[in-house]
This record gives structure tokens, sequence and C-alpha cells, in this order.
């Protein structure tokens, strides 16, 4: 039951839309003066991806002639609420602290106009952040100017730009809902700075989770033979972005969103466990959510991660077992596009275990595996559920005399899942299915007697 898995995390979703035609509305265009000092990145151009500070600015992309959108670039405009039901913001400029604006910023800004795109971090009524393109004007408020929105794509805010980079995920920015009592958190970030029973001693940067927990037994099984599972997980995990720019037609000319990441973990199986109806018992154990911003140039990108971490049974109740085992390795998984190929999975991992005990006696079979079902996507709106499930399993079988009885301890990894319609948030073609992930399944031997 080898460890917690947080891997085979990727895409995203949303659904573009064409960009309407601008329309002028005297509460809502923003003067030309404003537009032209944009001082933006222009086409052609690299941006740089990194962990977007708090509170990042909204970026903002005006319509422009010809077939694509201006290149967006930061704005002091900021969003005050949103309605996900009815599509509708109230935006307002806020003004920048200092007398001066920040780079790249509109420096007298204007209300939203019809057909620009907003792109804003987490923001009350929105917060796995906001990709929109304004579509009506409808007025003043106390609070600012309410607008009509709908979904819009990364393309239309990062146009013929070209971005690549790999930003970790701050351990503390992951909400965790804990599901049994057993179950304990501990993470550690530079400034000396640690939570949780094990924070001291978890590397900078690293997520842990420990848990313990009764597993599932068969009828008349004596107390002996109770099984229970313990065991912890260490990750730290980062985003991988990359957009390639604008390609033949509408789509970008490449994409990829992905994660990968480091884990080492521990973990032990004891007693006789079973699944009474036939079929794998998952236990939920912990839920876990993180909305972690890029910043892609001016754009702050909101890449949404959901994590319920479980462990899973299965056997026939007649085999004892006493293992437990050291895993460490390095996960990498994701989605890529191209305009020949479309959407096609990424996924590898070099997971490799060191048995510590191993055990089995009478005969019989179990399996055990310790995981996460992982869903991705951009602002959101989900484009990948994953599960990954490395496991340990042991058969038995019987002998005559006891001598001649064989058993066998195994490692293993399962991994599954599927792309989702929704990945069109990069502003590539819709899915017309889901796509399947394929099936990735390892198994090593641990231990055992011919």
């Amino acid at each position: 039951m080898p460890a917690l898995a947080i891997a085979a995390l990727f895409l995203a979703a949303g659904c573009s839309s064409p960009p309407p035609q601008a329309t002028d509305h005297t509460t809502g265009r923003a003067s030309a003066k404003a537009r032209d000092a944009d001082t933006s990145t222009t086409p052609d151009s690299s941006r740089a991806v990194a962990a977007a500070p708090a509170g990042a600015a909204t970026a903002a992309a005006h319509p422009g002639s010809g077939a694509g959108a201006r290149a967006a670039h930061s704005t002091t405009l900021s969003v005050r609420s949103y309605d996900s039901k009815t599509r509708r913001a109230v935006i307002s400029p806020k003004k920048a602290p200092s007398s001066s604006p920040s780079p790249g910023a509109d420096p007298t800004p204007d209300p939203a106009a019809v057909g620009d795109v907003i792109a804003s971090a987490p923001a009350p009524g929105a917060p796995h952040g906001l990709l929109a393109r304004v579509t009506e004007v409808l007025g003043e408020t106390r609070e600012g100017t309410e607008v009509q929105t709908e979904p819009a794509a990364l393309d239309s805010v990062l146009g013929d730009s070209t971005a690549k980079g790999a930003v970790p995920v701050d351990p503390a920015a992951f909400d965790v809902d804990k599901l049994l009592p057993d179950v304990s958190v501990s993470w550690s970030k530079t400034g000396d700075v640690h939570v949780g029973p094990e924070g001291a001693a978890v590397p900078l940067g690293s997520l842990r989770l420990d848990v313990k927990a009764e597993v599932p037994t068969t009828a008349g099984t004596p107390v002996s033979a109770k099984a229970s599972v313990s065991g912890y997980v260490q990750v730290a995990p980062q985003v991988d972005f990359r957009y390639g720019g604008e390609g033949a037609g509408a789509s970008p000319a490449s994409a990829y969103l992905g994660v990968s990441g480091d884990w080492t973990s521990g973990w032990s199986l004891k007693g006789r466990a079973a699944a009474s109806t036939g079929t794998p018992v998952r236990i939920p154990f912990a839920k876990l959510h993180a909305d972690p911003v890029l910043q892609v140039g001016p754009v702050p990108v909101v890449v949404n991660l959901d994590l319920t971490c479980y462990f899973q049974i299965s056997g026939d109740g007649s085999v004892t077992v006493d293992v437990a085992q050291d895993v460490k390795g390095g996960f990498k998984a994701g989605g890529t596009f191209g305009p020949a190929q479309g959407w096609t999975p990424v996924s590898s991992s070099d997971m490799t275990s060191t048995p510590v005990r191993t055990s089995l006696t009478t005969a019989g079979n179990v399996k055990a595996a310790l995981g996460a079902e992982a869903s991705v996507g951009l602002y959101g709106a989900v484009g990948v559920v994953a599960d990954l499930a490395p496991y340990i399993r042991g058969e038995a079988s019987a002998g005559f005399p006891a001598a001649t009885a064989t058993w066998a301890v195994y490692g293993g990894v399962d991994l599954t899942g599927t792309l989702r319609l929704q990945l069109s948030v990069f502003g590539t073609p819709v899915l017309r299915r889901d796509v399947p992930l394929g099936a990735l399944h390892r198994e090593w031997k641990l231990a055992g007697r011919p």
C-alpha cells in the first residue's frame, strides 16, 4: 500500500467563445487615450511564468483590429463581486497604493468596455478565479460598474506571446478537510515556518499527511487478526505551464498544463483485510483543495487542484499480513496540445520501494492501495480527472506439508483518468468526447517464497 500519490494532475477547463464585436456604450467605453497607453508586451514576446504575488493585479485585454484581441496588460480594475449563475460581475477601478502606476497598467483606468476580456485571481463570488469577456455594460452601482459576461479563453489574453515555466505549490495554500479522526497534516516553508506534528522535520516546500485507520475484515475474524493501516506521504508538487502562441487558424501553436514533483512515504498493513462484497472497498480519509495563481506575464492564471486521498482494500479475508515498506519517487502528469494530434496525455513515474518487513500466513490474497483521486482545472472548470493508486498485493497458496506453501508480496501502481470536454479553456478546439488517459500499470516483486 505505497504512498499517497498526489500526481496525475493536469489540464483544465472552460468553454471558449468567439469574441463579440465591440459596441459603443456610454457607460462602458474606455477612452482611446487609455487604450493607446497600453504598455503591455508586444506579440511574439516571451512571458515569464512565476508564482503570483499576494493581491495579484487583474489583467485586461481590449478588442483589437484583425483576427485577435490585443495582448493583455495589468490594470487597476478589480472584480468586486461575481454571480456565477447570472455571470454578472461588478468591476471598479482600484487606485494603486503608490502615486506611480505599476508597470504595464492603465494610467487612467476606465470601466471595462464591451469586448474586453478580464483575467482575475480569486475574488468575491469567484473563488477559483475569473476569465470572462464583457458582453454588456449594465450600469453603475455603489460598488462599481455592473457588467454581463461570458466565458473566455486564455488565447484571448495571451495572444501570440509564448510562456513556459514550473512553479512550486505552497503547501500552506492547501485547505484540508479531514474525513477520519487519525489524520494529521504537516508542512514547512522558508522563514522557519512549520505546521503539524512532523512540521519541523518536513523538507521545505513539502506537504505531509499521516493516517491511521481500521480496515474491513470478514465476519467472525478473531480480534487478533483485525486489520489496520498506518502511513504517511510527503509531497512537494509543482505546476508546469506552457503556452505556444497563436498557430494556424484560431488555436494556439501548443499548450501544456501538468503537475510534477517528488514524494517520500512509509506505510504498513497488518491483519486480515477483506472486501466482503467482492469489490474493492474505498475509504476516503482527506480532501484537499488549492487555487495556486500563476503569473504569466501580466496575466493571473488560476489553477484549481482537488484531491481526495483514500485507502482501498480488496481480498478474500483469509490471508493475514504484516507488511511495511518505504517508497520514494517522482511523477509527472499532464496534457499537451499540438495542432496535428490535438490533446494527448503525458504521464510518468519512477516510483521504487524498499520492503521493511513482509509476512503472509495461510492461503489467500489481498490488495491494498493508498492513493488519490484528483481533478485539475483552470478558473473553476474541471478539465482532467485522474486516479493514481500505488498499492501492495499479497498472495499465498496452501501446501502439504506446510514447508511447500508458496507466497509473494508485490508493489505496484495503477493510473487511470479522463481528459474532459472543457479543455478548450486554452482556446483549442472543443473535444467531441471525453478522452481516456489510458491505463498505466506497473508491478514489482518485493519478497516471496517460490
